[in-house]
């Protein structure tokens, strides 16, 4: 769960961290006197933004079922409703216990990791921010989760990654299929040349060429 933050977070911050933008403090009350202004990337505008919003890229996740551990949630459509949605778009009639139409919602498993995530950013918001405040040399994933959230715990899952199949597997293995078909041809071919007595063509090269 934490990872998953951590993870989105960073994410948010980056993108955020790219701007240059400058807010202005100057709020003239009585005295007339206010702030200097403040780059966003060191604001608290920016560290509530994030921290408002972060939760809510979770639901751009999905379940991933053939995957294990952690890496059953990530983004992208999983292995299977990519399966299923190419045999709908070959027009096969696939019969499930969920509407098709509902199947790129948001799944039950994702809300809750959803709301999970709400939990753990208020229950650890104080030490986010004083990593936020700090250096920020420390990834954000040892800070928060190795160091606080899974202190004393398995943090196995934070190291978790998932390698995805070579796209070339498929056409390898059928190339391959393809190569031992060729092979037992010309085999079957030199087979019927010798049972009929036709001798290999012999070039200038001296190299055998067959009939």
């Amino acid at each position: 769960m934490c990872k998953f933050v951590s993870i989105e977070m960073k994410s948010a911050f980056d993108e955020t961290g790219k701007t240059k933008e400058v807010i202005d403090r100057n709020y003239r009350f009585i005295d007339s006197k206010g702030a200097p202004p403040i780059k966003y990337v060191k604001s608290d505008l920016r560290f509530i933004e994030v921290l408002e919003n972060v939760c809510h890229r979770l639901l751009e996740y999905n379940l991933h079922k053939e995957r294990s551990g952690s890496n059953r949630f990530a983004k992208g459509m999983s292995e299977t409703f990519s399966t299923l949605h190419g045999l709908v778009n070959k027009g096969v009639n696939v019969v499930m216990d969920i509407p098709y139409e509902l199947w790129n919602e948001t799944s039950a498993e994702v809300s809750d990791l959803k709301k999970r995530c709400d939990v753990l950013v208020e229950e650890y918001e104080d030490v986010i921010e004083d990593w936020y405040k700090g250096s920020q040399e420390e990834d954000l994933t040892t800070y928060l989760c190795e160091k606080h959230v899974l202190k004393g715990k398995d943090t196995a899952c934070l190291k978790e990654e998932w390698t995805p199949k070579r796209k070339g597997d498929r056409a390898a293995i059928a190339e391959k299929k393809k190569s031992k078909g060729g092979e037992r041809k010309k085999v079957k071919k030199e087979k019927v040349m010798e049972e009929e007595g036709v001798q290999p063509r012999v070039s200038l090269s001296g190299t055998k060429t067959e009939l």
